[in-house]
């Protein structure tokens, strides 16, 4: 089956952007510009253009307050469920705060498996890395271990 919606030519927003270029994103249902250029929207992008400066600078705010270091490493993922837990105890007894405190447990359980596995695999590489040093080892691939041998 044909789709007729394939053969339409896709629409762009009649707004010029401030550096001259052609606004290219999708304008609203029935109108010529997108939400942000929309004369009859202004207000509203405006508030949106508001709410999000806020948002990043509140991020900034919280990421120093609550000393969140991210969620690419155990540390930060540990610091991050450390939040979740005393503001969840804080909250009023009742089913909500059971199910993240359960969540936060699950996840807490998880985390200490990776950061267990983690710290024997090392073991065991370095372990290996040591016999390779010593001549006792031979032949099994450094790209076994995570990289070249230290």
């Amino acid at each position: 089956m044909i789709n007729s919606m394939s053969s339409m030519p896709r629409r762009y927003c009649a707004a010029t952007k401030a550096d001259g270029q052609p606004c290219r994103a999708a304008p609203l249902r029935d109108a010529a510009y997108c939400f942000l250029h929309d004369p009859d929207r202004a207000e509203d992008a405006a508030k949106a253009r508001q709410a999000g400066g806020i948002r990043r600078r509140r991020e900034g705010t919280l990421g120093v307050a609550y000393d969140l270091q991210g969620l690419d490493n155990v540390a930060g993922i540990r610091r991050l469920l450390e939040i979740v837990v005393a503001d969840a105890l804080g909250l009023d007894a009742g089913v909500g705060r059971s199910r993240i405190l359960i969540a936060a447990a699950t996840a807490a359980t998880k985390l200490l498996d990776t950061g267990e596995h983690d710290a024997r695999l090392e073991a065991l590489e370095g372990a290996i890395r040591l016999l390779q040093r010593q001549g006792l080892l031979k032949g099994l691939d450094d790209g076994l271990l995570g990289g070249p041998a230290r």
